[in-house]
């Protein structure tokens, strides 16, 4: 099976991009397909407890319910060591399921064949 790669980088700046990631992620997780969600830049605040709560496009379904589907349906959810460290973010602030990661495993992802979406 291949991997799918979401990138979204946003957050509450852009609500929609940052639910729209979540919302493609979670079909093709509830499809039974490889989907990790990779955040960067502000997108990595996604990954922390509660940040999500109150994020809520009209017209789409809040974040949070979305993130927890994704979850539920086994999307990984990897945030930008990178991106966490200056905004000082740690493992132990983050959402169940999400952990942070290196560049060095999101190039082996990709070096490995997965397709890749940015939002």
């Amino acid at each position: 099976m291949a991997k799918l790669l979401v990138h979204c980088t946003h957050g509450r700046e852009d609500p929609e991009r940052a639910t729209l990631a979540f919302i493609v992620g979670n079909v093709a997780a509830s499809a039974d397909q490889d989907v990790i969600l990779l955040l960067t830049i502000e997108g990595v605040w996604l990954a922390t407890r509660g940040y999500a709560d109150e994020i809520h496009k009209d017209g789409f379904p809040p974040l949070a319910e979305v993130i927890q589907s994704f979850r539920a349906n086994g999307g990984q959810i990897w945030a930008c060591g990178t991106c966490t460290k200056p905004r000082g973010i740690t493992e132990d602030q983050l959402i169940e399921g999400a952990k942070i990661v290196t560049a060095a495993n999101v190039v082996e992802v990709l070096v490995g064949g997965a397709a890749s979406l940015d939002f």
